[in-house]
Parts: C-alpha cells; sequence; structure tokens
C-alpha cells in the first residue's frame, strides 16, 4: 500500500522496475486464470449433462449457448483480471504462438505451459469435488467436460483434428490482431478474444466438445479416464499446431512494428539465461503489442537522454553532442546534460575531434 501524494502535490517517480510483475507472479496469474476458465467453462458443461440427465432430456441448443458463453466470460474475467501480469495467454497454443510471433521468450513460454497445465488440473479436481455433491455421480461414466471424437456422434478423427487445428489458428490469430501494438481498440482485446472463444464452441461443441488449449483438455480427461485419455493425444497436438500457424503467419502476412524479443521466434539463440531474457509482460501494447521490451526500453531511454553509465576509472569522452558509450562501444547522441549521478563529482570530461559518421 503507498501513501497519496497528490495532496500535497510531492512528486511521484514509478519506474517500470516498480511495476513489473515477477515470473512467480506471471506463473500464478496464468495457473489462476486456466483454473477459472476449467472450472467455468467446463462446470457449465457437467452439470448441464447431470441436471438434464436428472430431467430426462436430451441436451440441446441451449447446453451449447449455456457453456459456450461460460468459456467466453471466463476468459474475458481471467484476462482482466491477470491479464496485466502475465498477458493472460492461460492456454499452450497461444503460449507457443506468442513465442513463434516472436512476442515472448520461449523460455516464459515453457514455464506458462506448465502452470497452465497446472491451474487446468487443479480446476478439474475442484470440478470433480464438486460435482460429486450429487448423488450417483460417476466422471467415467458422466464425463468431466472431456473433448471427444468417434462414439455415439462419430465425428472422425482428422475431422476433428482439422477443426480443432483450424478454430485454434483462428483464436490465436485473433489475440495476435487484438493485441498488436498498432491496434488502437486494444483495450477491448478481451472482449473480442471472449466472443471469439464462445463462438468456436458454438462450432465444435457438437463435434467434438471443443478444445483449441490443450491444458484445457488435458485438466477433465485425466478424471474422465478410459477413451478420454486415449484421445488426448489430438486434443494436444492440432490446438499447438494451429497457434503455430498463427503464430508464423501473422507477422508474416502483416508484419510488425519492433524487433522480435530476445529468446523468441523459430531458432532458439546459442545461450540463453533463465532469468535474465527480456519478455513482455502485462495486457495490450505492453503484453502483447511488440514494441521495446522493458529492459531495453529502459536502457534506449537511458542511452537517448545521454545518460551511459561510465566506469569509474575511465573519463567521460564528449565532443559535439556525442559520448562515447563504454559498454556499447559506440558514440551516442547527448540529447540533454547527464544526470549528476552518471558523472560523480571529479569525473574527467574529455572533448575531442568529433566522431567519424
Amino acid at each position: 500500500m503507498t501513501a497519496d501524494t497528490s495532496a500535497t502535490g510531492a512528486d511521484t517517480d514509478i519506474t517500470t522496475a516498480d511495476t513489473e510483475p515477477t515470473l512467480t507472479q506471471k506463473l500464478a496469474a496464468e495457473a489462476i486464470g486456466t483454473f477459472i476458465l476449467v472450472l467455468f467453462g467446463c462446470g457449465a458443461a457437467v452439470f448441464a449433462t447431470i441436471f438434464a440427465a436428472q430431467q430426462e432430456n436430451p441436451r440441446d441448443l441451449a447446453f451449447i449457448t449455456t457453456v459456450g458463453f461460460s468459456f467466453g466470460i471466463a476468459i474475458v474475467i481471467a484476462v482482466y483480471a491477470f491479464g496485466r501480469v502475465s498477458g493472460g495467454h492461460f492456454n499452450p497454443a497461444v503460449s507457443v504462438g506468442a513465442a513463434i510471433s516472436g512476442r515472448l521468450a520461449w523460455v516464459t513460454a515453457g514455464y506458462y505451459v506448465v502452470a497452465q497445465i497446472v491451474g487446468a488440473i487443479v480446476g478439474a479436481l475442484a470440478l470433480w469435488v464438486f460435482a460429486h455433491g450429487y448423488d450417483g455421480y460417476d466422471s467415467t461414466r458422466m464425463g468431466l467436460g472431456q473433448d471427444h471424437f468417434g462414439g455415439v456422434g462419430g465425428y472422425g478423427w482428422w475431422a476433428a483434428f482439422l477443426l480443432e487445428l483450424v478454430l485454434t489458428a483462428i483464436f490465436v490469430g485473433v489475440i495476435l490482431g487484438t493485441t498488436d501494438e498498432r491496434n488502437p481498440y486494444a483495450g477491448f482485446a478481451p472482449l473480442a478474444i471472449g466472443l471469439t472463444l464462445a463462438a468456436i464452441h458454438f462450432v465444435a461443441i457438437p463435434a467434438d466438445g471443443t478444445s483449441v488449449n490443450p491444458a484445457r483438455s488435458i485438466g477433465p480427461a485425466l478424471f474422465s479416464g478410459g477413451h478420454a485419455i486415449g484421445q488426448l493425444w489430438l486434443f494436444i497436438l492440432a490446438p499447438l499446431i494451429g497457434g503455430a500457424i498463427a503464430g508464423l503467419g501473422y507477422p508474416l502476412v502483416f508484419g510488425r512494428v519492433s524487433d522480435p524479443v530476445p529468446g523468441s521466434g523459430l531458432v532458439l539463440p546459442a545461450k540463453t539465461r533463465v532469468g535474465t531474457t527480456p519478455e513482455y509482460a502485462g495486457w495490450g501494447q505492453q503484453g502483447w503489442g511488440g514494441g521495446q521490451p522493458a529492459e531495453a526500453g529502459a536502457q534506449q531511454a537511458g542511452q537517448q537522454a545521454g545518460r551511459q553509465q561510465v566506469p569509474a576509472d575511465l573519463p567521460v569522452i564528449e565532443q559535439d553532442g556525442w559520448r562515447w558509450d563504454y559498454a556499447a562501444q559506440q558514440w551516442r547522441p547527448i540529447e540533454q546534460p547527464a544526470a549528476p549521478a552518471d558523472e560523480p563529482e571529479g569525473k574527467t570530461v574529455i572533448k575531442q575531434d568529433p566522431p567519424q559518421a
């Protein structure tokens, strides 16, 4: 909790380092958001199924719309609540698409996937416990909102694979588009993403239950057993391929404003140190929209202000609005006087010939 300085007129200096979420906070946000998605979305499917069975009525159009909107609303809630912390993925396919598109480091994407799966399993466990409040409930017989193909409906595995691939590519493409830093309506991105997810469920629930999210499929399948686990491969592989296609295709077709985040893209760097790779955090332009990572942006701002740190044992070298940057081994423009902290008292300033173009 911070004191309110507006009444006193005191100046406050809130830096990026003070507000940047930690990796632990990001992983917690991804786990909680995925937990909400599974609990709300699959919960609507489970309880609607149980209710229909008790009333001896088959599931109808109302079931599809209820479950579809439950997933859509759940993602809107989770993104608005935790998107500023982690970017609001809650889906391994989304994290893979973000990494391939250059918006998230692969190391961070790997952590996100683990957190998402953990959140989905905990969400499915909570739902499994709640559902047992009904006498005679059996998750292996009545299900827990798991995905499926074949069975009574006879929907072919190849059709389910293509359906999940295409729908996931559309979903991740919408996410990349609505959160693009060039999009002036990025603040409404959670609503657009939630409506897209609801529409996807309207299409795919009758076919295979709708996945477009490997974590969402893994959690319920573990508590359903049987065919749900045997068919799980499709609902992991197809969404991941779909997310990768969107992550590759969006910047290829529509371009990007800024350079990819270090450690992202199709080619992994030869040396990537865990915990030092910059990545995006938060929602909108901070979390998805490109631009410089927080660390790179701060460094660039300091360089533009003529505030390059000078080693204590070396002099400051300036000439005609330029200063030598020891760290980068190149000249930097001086756009304003250097901060006193960057030029310790007694520091020698050497004036020499202008840098060569």
